[in-house]
């Protein structure tokens, strides 16, 4: 009998969180399809493992794990590209978002990750719009935000954002930042709020301001040589199913934003939405940075969005 092909999917989240459901719902596919000619394992959350949540990226690209995913941020310092999705208020909107990530922006970025990193990018799961958290006030306008020591994703692009905003920001990875929030070492985050209930941070910050300032996605990535060693059809149909799992995680993310406001409201925090002034004052402040942008990336990556 032919040994089974192995398949291990790896994330950092619960088992319930809709990215790994999403991973599962992949795993349930193929193994509908292959039956005993493949063989998937899942390592949900490898925080329980004593991983960071950032070592993700070398346990795919080194082959340790098949498949996983994680915010393109983390991808910055290798993919500059990638910088170009991190700038604030790019995306106007979910389904803009949506179209550019599926279409040739998400294909220029794909081949560029492909050409510097280990990687086959199947698709892009989204994380979506982020908000801004903190345990000491509420903040409607930037001038809130001065002197708030704020936790960012390890993007320059990010960093100067929040500088812009006036904050402190301060570059550590999820596994720090759950710590440091917990022990209140730090004023301030931003997350979808998926995120911010699903790591409890709303146990410990009582302000969130719907600010929308990120649209991040999350590439699903396999580690290229594992991939291309399969047959024809295993390949092809784990390319059908990430791309029907993106589908599936995007409608899971809709309710579990939802969800999680009903869960932070019920926590008695305060939830700041901003006026279209207020917002128009966010996006000014980092008007610098666009313009510096176009200058980086150019015109033509605008275009795409």
């Amino acid at each position: 009998m032919t040994k089974p092909i192995p398949i291990r999917m790896g994330g950092y989240g619960p088992p319930t969180t809709g990215f790994s459901r999403s991973m599962k719902f992949i795993g349930d596919k193929l193994a509908a399809e292959f039956g005993d000619r493949i063989d998937v394992k899942y390592c949900w959350n490898i925080m329980d493992f004593g991983y960071k949540a950032e070592e993700i990226v070398w346990l795919v690209e080194d082959g340790i794990l098949t498949l996983g995913y994680q915010s393109s941020s983390y991808l910055t310092d290798r993919v500059p590209e990638l910088g170009f999705v991190d700038l604030p208020f790019l995306f106007d909107s979910t389904e803009t978002a949506r179209r550019a990530m599926d279409g040739e922006l998400g294909r220029v970025l794909t081949k560029a990750t492909e050409a510097k990193m280990n990687y086959k990018i199947l698709g892009w799961f989204e994380n979506g719009f982020r908000h801004i958290s903190n345990r000491v006030r509420p903040v409607r306008t930037p001038s809130d935000l001065v002197g708030l020591q704020t936790r960012v994703l390890p993007s320059q692009i990010q960093k100067r954002t929040f500088e812009l905003l006036g904050a402190t920001p301060m570059i550590m990875d999820l596994t720090d930042a759950i710590r440091m929030v917990t022990a209140g070492e730090i004023d301030a985050q931003e997350n979808p709020l998926t995120n911010t209930v699903t790591y409890g941070v709303h146990k410990f910050h009582k302000f969130h301001t719907l600010s929308n300032h990120f649209y991040i996605s999350r590439p699903i990535f396999l580690h290229r040589p594992t991939f291309e060693s399969w047959p024809a059809d295993l390949q092809a149909a784990m390319q059908k199913a990430v791309t029907e799992a993106v589908a599936f995680q995007r409608n899971l993310h809709e309710q579990e934003e939802k969800d999680a406001r009903k869960a932070i409201e019920a926590q008695g925090c305060e939830v700041v939405e901003l006026t279209a002034d207020q917002h128009q004052a966010f996006a000014k402040a980092v008007q610098p940075l666009l313009d510096d942008a176009r200058k980086m990336y150019g015109a033509e990556l605008f275009k795409l969005i």
